[in-house]
């Protein structure tokens, strides 16, 4: 049976957690719990190393792989972290996070066929999942379905509206379908969640910003 980590809250820094494990050395949650606060510190390889302490101990543990898998693609090795997640998924089938990474993979490896089925079954498994919403967005968008990334997008919105990604994603799909002054405010509104959108997509928009 898969395994549920319950971070402890007491102290997070990373030296007060090795002491907690002087003492108890075989706890999976402590190794755990000392690999999030590393990569708090920006410390990853410790923290890669944390994590798979954890799971020499307790091999079961979804959200480990899941981490594993976001140190891989910070260091930009996508096959790792496409790995790491289908074995948390595996695990905890019905955990969405790992469903929803596996589809942001599946875009980057410009795979959005593959990318739509995964991030469906994370939404099917938790409907807020707001990156899940945004990235399926984003594979609509892809194969040319603009309406399809609009109302997706819309749906993250609703459940977060400061969510600058989805509103980057519904101005690009204006683009598409080249309405230019509906794609405006979304890009406005994006930028004012504080997301950088793409310098050539502003300077296209200039003209019509400025009229």
């Amino acid at each position: 049976m898969a395994s549920t980590i319950q971070p402890d809250y007491g102290p997070q820094d990373p030296e007060s957690i090795q002491i907690a494990l002087q003492e108890n050395p075989d706890s999976a949650t402590l190794f755990y719990n000392l690999g999030v606060s590393l990569i708090a510190n920006r410390r990853f390889d410790e923290a890669e190393k944390a994590f798979r302490d954890a799971l020499n101990i307790e091999p079961e543990i979804a959200e480990a792989y899941v981490q594993l898998g976001g140190l891989a693609m910070h260091r930009g090795d996508l096959e790792t972290c496409l790995e790491m997640n289908k074995k948390a998924a595996q695990i905890r089938p019905r955990f969405a996070v790992p469903w929803g990474n596996i589809g942001f993979v599946h875009m980057q490896r410009q795979e959005p066929e593959k990318a739509i089925k995964a991030l469906k079954k994370a939404l099917s498994l938790d409907p807020k999942f707001i990156q899940a919403h945004t990235t399926l967005g984003s594979a609509y968008l892809a194969l040319g379905d603009a309406d399809g990334c609009i109302m997706q997008c819309m749906k993250a919105i609703e459940i977060e509206p400061m969510f600058g990604p989805a509103y980057n994603n519904i101005g690009l799909a204006y683009l598409e379908k080249g309405d230019v002054l509906q794609a405006i405010p979304y890009f406005e509104k994006a930028m004012e969640t504080g997301f950088e959108v793409d310098p050539v997509v502003l300077a296209e928009l200039a003209p019509y910003r400025q009229g």
